[in-house]
């Protein structure tokens, strides 16, 4: 009879051996995947934009930038630039996240942009060069014009 419960509780032990063996071997390939990324080649990318700068004149606002090719880390040439604007009111919240938007294009060798702008507005800009391919840089760093 002692015998016939130990041989059981031995069977219950390799049991629930093979069960936690079998979790463990079955949750080593879980976790979050990402989507699937081209490789990359050393420099095979664009520089973003710098020196963003802005001039006003009345209602309407001039955006120029400058853009260098940098041919250790990022050799392509860009085909043109795209234009965000984030535009708040001065009285909206604060520390709530940017939702910027596409408002123009700009082909080479252009690096500028102007648009008209109203009172009361904080307008918050960058610039985000494009290649071929639907290839893009790194936005600039944002300008922000408030017209009170």
């Amino acid at each position: 009879m002692m015998y016939k419960m130990m041989h059981k509780k031995k069977l219950f032990i390799l049991f629930l051996i093979l069960i936690g063996g079998m979790s463990l071997l079955g949750l080593a390939g879980c976790g979050k995947k990402g989507p699937p990324v081209l490789p990359v080649v050393k420099g095979e990318k664009i520089s973003p934009p710098f020196d963003l700068k802005y001039e006003t004149a009345g209602e309407r606002i001039e955006l120029t930038w400058d853009h260098k090719v940098d041919e250790a880390e990022a050799f392509v040439k860009p085909l043109g630039f795209d234009v965000f604007l984030e535009k708040r009111t001065f009285d909206s919240c604060q520390g709530c996240p940017f939702k910027f938007e596409k408002i123009g294009s700009v082909s080479l060798p252009a690096m500028k942009f102007a648009m008209g702008i109203e009172k009361g507005y904080k307008y918050y800009f960058r610039i985000q060069a494009k290649g071929k391919n639907t290839m893009v840089s790194e936005f600039s760093e944002s300008v922000l014009f408030e017209y009170k």
